[in-house]
């Protein structure tokens, strides 16, 4: 059986660790567990919290608070003239992290790079499917091994990506959490031993903080790295309280025992901005709560039900009930404040009769299905429960007999991969790299079934347009194609486009220096404690 750290004790174990009766530990309440600790193969947003954000690095990455990317491990790169080549000249000097199962014997170098990418292609390498129903899900999905032609390392300190045709948001798609860069020295060692699957529940990486403990479901223990190369951190401690109820989480922060929070309760923001202990900060999401139809099933092959079922659906009720004032109905599947935005696309309409008059031409009579239901709250949706409920009672409203389904987060989206899987799916989107591509190709793309297109959905249309808007560095051009994109997903409703978000995160008025990110990831590298 796990073990389970109260809060007190975990502080008293962190002050043990350091050494230092005054070390300064932040407190992070966490939504969920994660998977493990390997970015590489990971898809949620907490699983990148406990992982990429703390532990690892890439080549790039993105500056606090915007969608701009900045050289990491990276020191600077240059494109040739045709698009086709990407040099980038690595930074000296830095560490992999020294644990008690590994200590390194060089720094970081082009090998790793070459490895943490190839690891995700080369179905011969011995770490492509080191886990068991491994799926490499933003690397395949993004299509990735179809422009990356080749990575050759120039030198120890130079690495050169060759791209079958020019990409433009190729930089940007390296500074997401997949493009992690992990140790192969340390792969090496754990192939040699056996031992593969201690890859992902014992990390090794660059970042400003290095995995202590982890007990399952409850505490993640983190000590800021000593030689990490952007220096050491101003937190000697970083915990990760997993509490996954939102209201609870509020309550904690409320009561000291965590110092910051994300997600919570519609009904507690208020409440959380009146304590004078807390700060509060906003910011419009750069997300989408959407529900998939799986197109491969009848009756939902047939658009004229998918169009019948989202009329059905009172989006206005739902967003008054659910998300209280802190979300906008969503019409297209990028949210307005992102570039290319068409503001000219016309939703569907809130009309019963009418959906009952689309399901009758489609010869539908009776329709019993599932309807799945989040387990947890998520940025793009607070309460995904309360939603299926009110989508179950528009449905009977129109003779659809809906069943809510839910399981575990992480099965919960396994699940909803599968080609079988019955019924509409509820699911969401927060942007990656802020470039419209990272909404339509990584969740509609003909590459992306079976990994992020949870509606199966390949329209030749659709991905003519968006496959288009990659290989032009046109911004306008680019503009122009992602535009037509939102008109065709509109007529053909492979999914409910149902909210865009804002996003709030409490914190302790003592935690100091923390930026929200439009990525929605929660970084801590440049985070400080008030005594």
């Amino acid at each position: 059986m796990s073990r389970k750290l109260t809060f007190a004790a975990a502080l008293l174990a962190a002050t043990a660790l350091t050494g230092v009766a005054n070390a300064k530990t932040l407190v992070y309440c966490s939504e969920a567990s994660p998977a493990h600790f390997d970015p590489g193969p990971l898809t949620g947003g907490n699983d990148f919290d406990a992982s990429s954000h703390t532990i690892y690095n890439r080549l790039v990455e993105f500056k606090d608070g915007t969608t701009d990317v900045e050289p990491a491990l990276a020191e600077s790169w240059t494109v040739s003239d045709d698009g086709l080549e990407i040099t980038f000249k690595l930074r000296p000097g830095v560490k992999f992290q020294t644990q008690p199962y590994f200590t390194p014997t060089r720094d970081f170098n082009a090998d790793d790079v070459i490895f943490s990418f190839e690891r995700q292609n080369n179905k011969d390498n011995p770490y492509y499917a080191y886990l068991p129903n491994l799926t490499w899900d933003y690397f395949q999905g993004m299509d990735m091994p179809k422009y990356i032609k080749a990575i050759e390392k120039v030198d120890d300190l130079t690495v050169k990506f060759v791209l079958t045709e020019a990409n433009a948001p190729m930089i940007a798609n390296l500074g997401m959490d997949f493009a992690s860069i992990v140790s192969k020295e340390y792969a090496d060692k754990l192939a040699a031993e056996g031992k593969k699957e201690q890859f992902s529940t014992q990390p090794v990486g660059t970042g400003p903080f290095q995995l202590v403990d982890y007990q399952l479901d409850s505490t993640i223990r983190y000590q800021a790295f000593p030689e990490y190369w952007g220096g050491k951190r101003k937190i000697d401690d970083l915990i990760f309280a997993i509490t996954t109820d939102a209201s609870v989480r509020a309550q904690k922060l409320k009561a000291g025992e965590c110092d910051i929070m994300p997600y919570p309760a519609p009904a507690d923001i208020e409440g959380l901005k009146a304590d004078t202990n807390l700060n509060v900060m906003e910011q419009e999401g750069l997300n989408i709560g959407y529900m998939s139809y799986n197109v491969t099933e009848p009756p939902f092959d047939n658009v004229k039900v998918r169009k019948a079922l989202s009329m059905a659906i009172n989006k206005p009720a739902i967003i008054d009930a659910v998300y209280q004032g802190a979300g906008q109905v969503a019409k297209n599947l990028i949210p307005p404040t992102m570039w290319s935005y068409n503001n000219s696309v016309v939703d569907d309409t809130y009309d019963v009769e009418g959906a009952k008059k689309l399901l009758a031409e489609a010869g539908v009579t009776s329709l019993t299905t599932d309807l799945w239901a989040m387990p947890v709250s998520r940025p793009y949706n607070p309460n995904a429960q309360r939603v299926a409920e009110m989508i179950q009672a528009d449905w009977k409203a129109i003779g659809v007999t809906a069943n809510i389904v839910s399981y575990e987060w992480t099965e919960y989206r396994e699940r909803g991969k599968q080609k079988d899987r019955k019924g509409p799916f509820q699911i969401g989107w927060t942007g990656d790299n802020g470039d419209p591509d990272n909404f339509f190709a990584t969740l509609f793309s003909c590459s992306a079934i079976g990994v992020s297109n949870y509606s199966a959905w390949c329209n030749k249309d659709f991905e003519d347009l968006i496959q288009k808007a990659k290989t032009t560095s046109d911004p306008a051009e680019r503009t122009k194609l992602y535009e037509q994109a939102q008109v065709v997903f509109k007529a053909e409703e492979p999914a409910l486009t149902l909210a865009h978000s804002k996003v709030f995160m409490p914190m302790n008025k003592k935690v100091q220096g923390y930026v929200m990110s439009p990525l929605g990831n929660h970084r801590f590298v440049n985070v400080d404690v008030a005594e």
